[in-house]
């Protein structure tokens, strides 16, 4: 799940973004109004967490903004002030939800997680291929039911392919979808990624190189 949270209060946003990425998520961060709204219209994410009040552009254009440019991003609303009428106001203009501060961390990460659910078509829990099973909320993955120890990245990447149900993705989208914008576009990290995650998931292989365009899940033969 890839993830941006603007926020312009420095110390709450880093903490929101080491607990999101503690969950496995790909998260970026947006100290103000104008580059939070450039990186939100630029890059498609899944969730949108969004201070209300913030400098440079208000949250309110930011999420306007974004309902109107059709994008399936969620928007989680951030704000000092938790009154029933700012709630109201927030949700007409388009926020998905609206979480007032102060607020425990765990209803945050619930509340991303649900929404990121309804950013994209609608997938089982649990994905299974053959004898491959993981399961999305719990953070685990097994094979012929031994588990398989996956570092972050290897378990998004096997997350997206299945997903996908056995269509292509390329690396370009591998790269957005499960790193973060500091990711360089020309390295080599998927590919290695892909390498060790292989490893780790053995023989018969489930993962399909398609050249020149990325790769996909197939039952073994």
């Amino acid at each position: 799940m890839r993830v941006l949270v603007i926020e312009d209060e420095r110390s709450l946003a880093d903490a929101i973004v080491r607990g999101l990425r503690r969950q496995g998520m790909a998260v970026d961060v947006a100290y103000d109004g104008a580059d939070g709204h450039e990186m939100a219209m630029v890059t498609r994410y899944d969730v949108v967490v969004l201070d209300r009040d913030l400098p440079s552009k208000h949250g309110d254009e930011i999420c306007a903004d974004l309902v109107a440019s059709g994008a399936l991003t969620r928007v989680l609303m951030l704000t000092a002030s938790g009154s029933v009428a700012d709630r109201v106001e927030g949700l007409q203009i388009g926020a998905d939800d609206y979480l007032p501060k102060p607020f425990d961390f765990s209803e945050l990460v619930a509340r991303v997680q649900a929404l990121g659910r309804r950013a994209t078509p609608a997938a089982p829990p649990v994905l299974t291929i053959g004898d491959l099973v993981l399961d999305q909320a719990k953070r685990t993955a097994t094979r012929a039911g031994q588990p398989l120890d996956l570092t972050r990245k290897e378990f998004g990447l096997l997350e997206e392919l299945l997903k996908a149900r056995g269509a292509v993705v390329s690396s370009e989208e591998l790269l957005e979808r499960v790193w973060d914008a500091n990711a360089d576009p020309f390295t080599t990290t998927v590919r290695v990624t892909m390498m060790t995650l292989r490893k780790k998931l053995g023989e018969p292989a489930l993962i399909e190189t398609v050249v020149g365009a990325g790769y996909r899940t197939r039952l073994p033969q």
